[in-house]
């Protein structure tokens, strides 16, 4: 839904419940898709979106809803809904999408609902909550379609319309061989234009791509992403079919990265969202500006050491805040290049010094830029040459090694398996603060003969 229809949305139905229209609110509900509901049950309180929730009629749009709707405000949702209402909508919902939802329950709460569910729907369910939540296994969906290799195209379109009906993918058929091992996949495309007596082994492609259990998402979302499919086998040590990974699922993937990466980056944890308390949000926040706050402490303690030719030339201290400026904004910037080249699979640590030595010549060439232009304003405002070259220096040795840190830190991290996002935000800014500091001094006191 656009932007603008979201927001005459939200605005109607906020309208009708400050009226308490229930005719019309029941009207509008209902004649609004789940997925539409769910942008405006964000901006809601818990009490709307209950009054709101109370006019859907049919299970399905419910359904649609809970798999639509974050998982914080989902459960706050349902924190006080009967069981077996919910245990109704679970019924509709894909697997996965219930899984995620009970894996954010207490044990007591999602035990109750698996024991409302049919057999064969909560072993799936528990099939799926065993794997690591950010595996492929974890946000798999264990409906697929799975036919031997002997199958004829007839034989598979007959088993379409009657035993994989409610299939939510059923763009794919997997062939299996008689051991069940994963040999093939087909097209829907391609089995309807094939002749009825066509057997699948003799159609398939057996250069298909597959994951593990065990495949991190991030690499499920590249591949589904570098190979243009709709959905990605899953499968287990024994090469057997055990589920798929949909697109859909690949879109919440790589903004859920997306999201965390840029919390990360700014410095401000990875769970944070916009409905977190004022204390829950200070709590996430606070240990991640200890390494500012310390990098901070040691830039006082650096420029204290130096507290004497501050007292000689005053107005060194003014070109502080612009040199460490200018080296934090290219260290984000090169830390937030190699980042994103990390994620996205264009970069990988084999490359390390290529890129640190790109963004080393790009920091020079920058700083050089800046670092003249800065040093003819000091030279002209004090009419003084040396400090005209000690503040240009100092730029440039400020602009080249943020660069190198921003680029290296992040592949450093990469190397040793820790999450590279948590290499920018404080830990490339303050190192970055630091060194213009001391370098900054460290020039000024061999030109100026501080």
């Amino acid at each position: 839904m656009a932007v603008d229809q979201t927001k005459l949305l939200l605005d109607t139905v906020k309208r009708l419940l400050r009226r308490e229209a229930r005719v019309h609110l029941h009207k509008i509900v209902n004649k609004t898709h789940g997925a539409d509901l769910a942008v405006v049950f964000r901006f809601l309180t818990l009490r709307e979106q209950e009054a709101l929730f109370d006019f859907m009629e049919t299970v399905e749009q419910k359904a649609i809803l809970f798999s639509e709707l974050e998982e914080e405000v989902l459960v706050r949702l349902i924190e006080d809904m009967p069981a077996g209402k919910i245990a109704e909508i679970l019924e509709q919902m894909p697997k996965d999408d219930v899984a995620d939802l009970l894996g954010k329950l207490s044990d007591e709460r999602a035990q109750a609902l698996l024991d409302l569910m049919t057999k064969e729907e909560s072993e799936e369910v528990e099939g799926l909550l065993g794997y690591d939540t950010e595996t492929a296994g974890g946000i798999m969906l264990p409906d697929f379609i799975a036919l031997k290799e002997e199958t004829t195209a007839r034989e598979a379109i007959e088993a379409l319309q009657k035993e994989y009906v409610d299939i939510e993918m059923p763009f794919y058929l997997y062939v299996v061989d008689d051991h069940d091992r994963l040999v093939g996949v087909i097209s829907l495309r391609q089995l309807v234009v094939v002749p009825p007596h066509t057997k699948l082994k003799a159609i398939m492609a057996t250069d298909f791509v597959s994951v593990e259990t065990n495949t991190d998402q991030e690499e499920v979302a590249r591949i589904v992403a570098r190979y243009n499919i709709l959905a990605v086998p899953v499968v287990d040590e024994s090469n057997k079919p055990v589920g798929i990974v949909t697109v859909d699922d690949v879109i919440d993937i790589i903004r859920e990265e997306a999201t965390e990466d840029i919390l990360k980056m700014a410095g401000a944890g990875e769970d944070l969202v916009e409905s977190e308390s004022v204390l829950k949000s200070t709590r996430i926040r606070l240990p991640w500006l200890l390494a500012s706050w310390l990098g901070g402490i040691i830039a006082f303690f650096i420029i204290g050491h130096f507290e004497s030719s501050l007292n000689k030339l005053v107005y060194l201290a003014a070109f502080i805040p612009i040199i460490m400026g200018m080296g934090g904004n290219i260290g984000t910037q090169s830390s937030t290049i190699v980042v994103r080249g990390l994620a996205t699979g264009q970069l990988n640590i084999k490359q390390m010094w290529n890129v640190v030595a790109k963004e080393l010549a790009v920091g020079f060439l920058l700083g050089f830029f800046y670092g003249l232009l800065l040093g003819v304003v000091a030279s002209f405002r004090y009419d003084l040459w040396s400090l005209g070259m000690t503040v240009g220096l100092a730029v440039v040795s400020s602009m080249t090694i943020a660069a190198m840190v921003g680029s290296l830190v992040p592949m450093v991290f990469a190397r040793i398996n820790i999450d590279p996002a948590v290499a920018t935000g404080p830990f490339v800014t303050t190192s970055i603060d630091i060194l213009s500091v001391f370098f900054y001094f460290q020039i000024a006191t061999l030109l100026l003969r501080l």
